[in-house]
């Protein structure tokens, strides 16, 4: 797999989706993971934080973390739980994707809700950020963004041209080619 390009796994905790199970075997993975230089994407609902805080912190490999690790973007950038999921970030093994807001936004196009999230941690963590979308989009109920907006995103959370840089280019070729 190595050799056909596979540079990381990926755990999903998102109890409405998975069960998420013991976590014992995700640390085994994890490992021989780390053994191969790849890295963990971990994808959860940011209320689950608190309790995976410490599962995550002893991955003995990078550890990416989808979606911005779901905030509540009703409750703004100084929430609890924001904070918390910023304080997690200082841990230089910990890497953010800060695309698809269609996930996470209670008002729709153009994401304005999301926005301020996103550039927080582009601003944070401007080595260790990437961006992306879902396409083709799966499990959407409510409708299928426009990838265009999606993009036209990403000037409004890295505006200078050094943060679209390391965005877009600097930061994911580290991550997966180095």
């Amino acid at each position: 797999m190595h050799e056909a390009g596979v540079r990381g796994v990926r755990f999903n905790f998102l109890k409405r989706l998975v069960d998420p199970g013991p976590l014992a075997p995700r640390a085994e993975l994890a490992a021989r993971v780390a053994e191969r230089g790849w890295h963990v994407v971990v994808y959860f609902e940011a209320a689950d934080l608190p309790e995976l805080t410490s599962f995550l912190e002893g991955l003995p490999c990078p550890v990416v973390v989808d979606h911005m690790g779901r905030p509540d973007t009703s409750q703004g950038v100084d929430s609890l739980g924001f904070t918390a999921f910023r304080a997690l970030m200082e841990n230089e093994r910990f890497w953010v994707k800060v695309g698809c807001p269609e996930r996470l936004s209670r008002n729709g196009p153009p994401y304005d809700d999301v926005t301020p999230f996103a550039a927080t941690l582009v601003a944070d963590t401007p080595d260790r950020v990437l961006w992306g979308t879902d396409w083709p989009h799966p499990n959407m109920a409510s409708h299928l963004p426009d990838d265009g907006l999606l993009l036209d995103q990403v000037p409004i959370i890295a505006p200078s041209t050094e943060a679209r840089q390391k965005l877009m280019v600097d930061n994911p070729l580290r991550l997966y080619w180095s």
